[in-house]
């Protein structure tokens, strides 16, 4: 990509001294800016990026391209003197996904793009795995999955890459088809549909129909994966199983890519699909199903059996998602899922946690943007606790009370029930109650910072 690509797709106001150059990459941390780079100053919560051009220009862009700009005679002559330009849009958010659906207008190359309520990590980090064990394959990084951090990723692809695995992330209608139009998928995942963010959908059938949205970009031939035990996405499918090109995959209901002879462990598990053994590195059941996600994108991509097996056997979580850490002399387990947290996801872990043998100690925060439906997932979770006879329950944030509350109502030990307002609060308690055979999962919604939790305890175990 070149200057001169640039200006061509994006609404353009203004240009002060237009050049010529090829781009390296776009980005919009000056503190990555490196020699040939596309500079884009966005507005954030706490810090305009519109004001940090000069910064990115003097530490090698080429381009700037802001929608908050007054122009200097200084300016002028900088950039004429060195050759460089600054671009003024309505909207550079806009202008970044512009960008980044011409890049992808120049990918020729299979696209498979993940959504869901829970899972889409883990899932996308999955199929990245198993993909790469034939392909040479670009994935998103991390969890940058909306309307900054996908584009970013599209921009980074080197384009000699033999296939882009994409997540899409939302919190509000609308978002999942602003993502999917950039992207362009050929395959598209759809985990699970549950009830994250429904505090801004209102109801599951409301995420069920946001979810979907990755339709309308998925190309005339393309492909779309579900799971066929979500009770919502099983009954779309029966309704709409002739009008798409659907791929299923499940355990409990009859699908495409089923598994059977399901064996979980504490480190992990086996299960049988189509006649060929699989083995998982993480433990929980809904493993299973992100490893079955990647099975059937394998076959749609000729992936040899032995190869997805591998891929599967090594694949790596990204960070503070089930990552297990052991010690083996104090016979202490910390399960970190701090990353985040829905009702979906925190029921995943918890029923995990249940599996292992051992003192059972659940840390959980609030689960965030749950509007009026808050208290009652809560309740949900306080329910499950009392279910799943987890041995102790720690608290943290205001509506993470009700999970206490709902599991002693439910005749869960009061002595054994702590709740907090502040993490170090937390952190002080268990440390106290500390023991061997102790199995500690730890999980919240990311604004609660549990991972200040996590690594006060590893200095512990």
């Amino acid at each position: 990509m070149n200057t001169q690509n640039i200006y061509d797709n994006i609404d353009v106001l203004t240009i002060y001294n237009k050049v010529n150059e090829n781009i390296n990459n776009v980005k919009i941390d000056t503190r990555k800016i490196t020699n040939g780079d596309c500079y884009v100053g966005i507005k954030g919560e706490k810090n305009d990026g519109n004001l940090f051009y000069m910064e990115a220009l003097k530490k090698g862009a080429t381009i700037a391209i802001l929608d908050n700009y007054k122009v200097s005679g200084d300016d002028l002559n900088y950039l004429k003197e060195n050759n460089k330009s600054i671009v003024v849009v309505k909207n550079t958010i806009k202008a970044l996904g512009s960008l980044a659906k011409y890049k992808r207008s120049l990918f020729t190359s299979p696209v498979v793009a993940i959504t869901g309520s829970a899972g889409k990590t883990s899932t996308k980090d999955i199929i990245y795995s198993v993909l790469k064990e034939k392909y040479d394959v670009h994935k998103t990084i991390g969890n940058q999955n909306n309307h900054l951090g996908l584009p970013l990723t599209i921009l980074a692809l080197d384009e000699k890459k033999e296939m882009l695995v994409l997540e899409m992330g939302m919190n509000h209608e609308g978002e999942i088809s602003y993502l999917t139009n950039i992207a362009k998928p050929d395959v598209a995942v759809i985990t699970n549909v549950g009830t994250a963010h429904i505090g801004n959908l209102g109801s599951r059938e409301n995420i069920l129909k946001a979810k979907l949205e990755i339709l309308e970009g998925l190309n005339d031939d393309g492909t779309l994966i579900i799971n066929n035990d979500n009770d919502l996405l099983h009954g779309w499918y029966l309704k709409n199983k002739d009008k798409y090109h659907i791929i299923t995959i499940g355990i409990n209901n009859k699908s495409d890519f089923t598994a059977t002879n399901i064996y979980l462990e504490e480190d992990g598990s086996t299960f049988t699909c189509m006649n060929t053994s699989y083995e998982v590195p993480v433990g929980g059941e809904h493993f299973i199903y992100n490893a079955l996600s990647a099975i059937a994108v394998a076959s749609i991509f000729n992936v040899p059996s032995e190869s997805v097996k591998k891929g599967i056997l090594n694949f790596e979580l990204s960070s503070n998602r089930m990552n297990i850490i052991n010690d083996e002399i104090k016979d202490i387990t910390l399960i970190d899922d701090s990353y985040n947290a829905n009702f979906d996801s925190m029921s995943y872990a918890i029923k995990y946690l249940s599996s292992l043998d051992g003192r059972l100690i659940a840390v959980l925060g609030t689960m965030k943007e749950l509007g009026a439906y808050s208290e009652t997932l809560h309740r949900k979770i306080g329910k499950l606790i009392y279910e799943e006879e987890i041995d102790i329950l720690i608290t943290v944030g205001d509506d993470a009370l009700f999970i206490n509350k709902e599991a002693e109502s439910l005749g869960f030990n009061k002595d054994s029930s702590y709740h907090f307002d502040s993490n170090n609060d937390a952190i002080n308690t268990i440390k106290s109650l500390l023991n061997s055979e102790d199995r500690i999962l730890i999980k919240a919604s990311n604004s609660l910072n549990f991972n200040e939790i996590v690594d006060s305890l590893k200095g512990e175990i």
